[in-house]
């Protein structure tokens, strides 16, 4: 039986903010198959990072899909300016949004991929009338704010019940699942139920002519 692979998304949180080009560079050649970009806005998340510029800056240096992630207050008012940008796919936090439904109209509207995301606190139920609208879905394995965390194993039981979900109702949504995700710890997650993995310290951490083989870890190669 062939075992299940998955998606590599590096997160550029732990890159050099002063390389960000090099880094991009750096996540192409390692054979890695998005750009996770968290957006925090230092009030749903308690840290400042990116915003809809530095998405439209290093659009143009990859041919990679752009992975937003917003823990952001008010998401719907970043909609629009991340499409301009360029952003494939933009996931708001169920726990930042009313009106979850008419958000992910929105994003599709202008043209991009509908994602939610749950903190670990949030139980997966909350999603239950939004599944069949969402094309990924995001599960926190660490609390948002902060690279470097280690992984909260209980968490990884959402993923086994969101993956069941999807099988059940004949849904498409993919699973993206980020935080403390190592390459020991990788294989795991996949069998849980995993399509994408997200990493960031465990990427950037390693020298650059060591990160194809971590990527090939992080897909389960």
């Amino acid at each position: 039986m062939t075992r299940k692979t998955a998606l590599a998304a590096p997160s550029l949180l732990s890159a050099n903010f002063g390389a960000l080009a090099e880094a991009v560079a750096s996540v192409e050649e390692s054979g890695a198959d998005w750009i996770h970009v968290d957006v925090m806005d230092g009030h749903f998340a308690p840290n400042l990072s990116f915003g809809p510029k530095t998405v439209a800056d290093l659009k143009p240096l990859t041919k990679l899909s752009m992975d937003c992630h917003l823990m952001v207050d008010n998401p719907q008012e970043y909609v629009e300016s991340f499409a301009v940008a360029g952003a494939d796919f933009f996931t708001f936090h169920v726990e930042a949004a009313v009106h979850s439904n008419r958000i992910i109209q929105r994003i599709r509207a202008a043209g991009m991929k509908p994602g939610i995301c749950l903190v670990p606190g949030t139980p997966v139920h909350v999603l239950d009338e939004i599944l069949g609208d969402l094309d990924l879905i995001l599960v926190l394995t660490v609390n948002p704010g902060f690279g470097g965390q280690t992984i909260i194993d209980s968490c990884l039981e959402k993923i086994v019940k969101l993956a069941a979900l999807r099988t059940e109702r004949g849904y498409s949504y993919l699973l993206s699942v980020d935080g403390g995700i190592t390459t020991e710890n990788a294989g795991l997650v996949i069998d849980k139920g995993a399509d994408v993995i997200v990493a960031g310290n465990t990427f950037f951490g390693a020298e650059r002519e060591k990160r194809k083989e971590v990527v090939k870890k992080l897909k389960g190669l």
